[in-house]
């Protein structure tokens, strides 16, 4: 587990590890989530990227009749 601490400005450095296995790179978006007592950074992906991340997933599952309007 990594840690990182809060600068007197508030920022934080994400460690090297993550960056990497991330594939962030500098100027990327990040939204930021507070939920509870966390906080979580998201990868702002453009759509182009996000072509066959489902890839593999199946679809066959039981719908109720409402979802088919």
């Amino acid at each position: 587990m990594d840690t990182v601490t809060i600068s007197p400005k508030f920022q934080v450095v994400i460690p090297r590890r993550i960056r990497e296995r991330m594939g962030l790179k500098p100027g990327e978006k990040l939204q930021v989530i507070s939920f509870d007592d966390r906080i979580e950074l998201v990868p702002i992906r453009p759509m182009t990227e996000m072509r066959g991340f489902l890839k593999g997933l199946d679809p066959s599952f039981d719908r109720e009749e409402e979802d088919r309007v």
